[in-house]
């Protein structure tokens, strides 16, 4: 039979189709999102990544942080020194004239022939020429209170010689503080280490194995293991210069006394270890 509906009705009946059009277009957004290939929804519907992906990549970054850690090495940078003691085998002698006259050619021409009666002991003595050297020359007038004229001229002159034995170091000494006389000055003298070779592959050794020890101790302390050396720098220090003053007035008979004693070389090394 006909059914006749209402205007109340047929307003009711349409707005419960028009639902149900759009909830089943929306359910089918939904599933397209999901389907499309890399999580992008062609519609504009639905999130670019589910809840899946994102624990998933959650885990990725987590366990790559720990490769990073794992997988990288550290450092540790420690620096080792090595000290040894070795005996003097050269000697530098400093020594000269200071002559006074009252001109100053005649103080010039004294002062000449006393370095040259010094320097000749010298090289009588077993010193070589060319380990004899002219260091200072210094000429000054003599100005008593205002006065503007000199009461005279004094002439000083030294030189440098390299006496290569110390054993009979004393003996040169001595023979030339006699010829130079009363106008012999003796500024200085200073004992060196030359072979140093041998010492100083013994320093080197030693600082190696210092700073291993260092670097072992504190690879300990971190409870790592100690790696390969990545790096090493070397620098040589020679050991401390002793000056030693000697008086020229009055020489004994006998040769200068000279105790050469001992003289330290330091090596010290930088180096850098891998921890695994």
């Amino acid at each position: 039979m006909p059914i006749s509906l209402t205007p109340a009705q047929r307003a009711l009946a349409l707005g419960g189709t028009a639902a149900a059009v759009l909830i089943g277009a929306f359910a089918l957004g939904l599933g397209t999102g999901r389907s499309s290939p890399g999580g992008q929804n062609p519609a504009g519907l639905g999130s670019p990544a589910t809840a899946s992906d994102n624990q998933g990549d959650a885990g990725t970054n987590l366990t790559g942080a720990q490769l990073t850690a794992a997988s990288g090495s550290g450092r540790i940078t420690v620096t080792g020194t090595g000290t040894v003691t070795g005996v003097p085998n050269q000697l530098i002698l400093s020594i000269g004239v200071q002559v006074k006259a009252a001109s100053v050619s005649t103080a010039l021409s004294d002062a000449n022939q006393a370095v040259s009666r010094v320097t000749g002991a010298l090289r009588d003595h077993g010193v070589a020429a060319a380990d004899i050297q002219t260091a200072d020359l210094y000429i000054s007038p003599d100005l008593r209170g205002s006065a503007q004229t000199p009461n005279g001229y004094t002439v000083s002159e030294s030189v440098t010689a390299t006496l290569r034995q110390v054993s009979a170091a004393g003996g040169q000494i001595d023979a030339a503080v006699r010829a130079g006389g009363n106008a012999v000055t003796v500024n200085g003298i200073s004992l060196n280490l030359t072979d140093t070779s041998s010492l100083l592959a013994g320093a080197r050794k030693a600082a190696v194995a210092n700073a291993r020890t260092k670097a072992s101790q504190y690879a300990a302390a971190l409870g790592q293991p100690l790696g390969p050396v990545v790096s090493i720098t070397d620098s040589a220090d020679s050991g401390p210069f002793y000056p030693a003053a000697q008086s020229a007035a009055g020489a004994a008979s006998s040769s200068v006394p000279i105790s050469p004693g001992t003289q330290q070389l330091s090596v010290s090394v930088t180096v850098v270890y891998a921890v695994p």
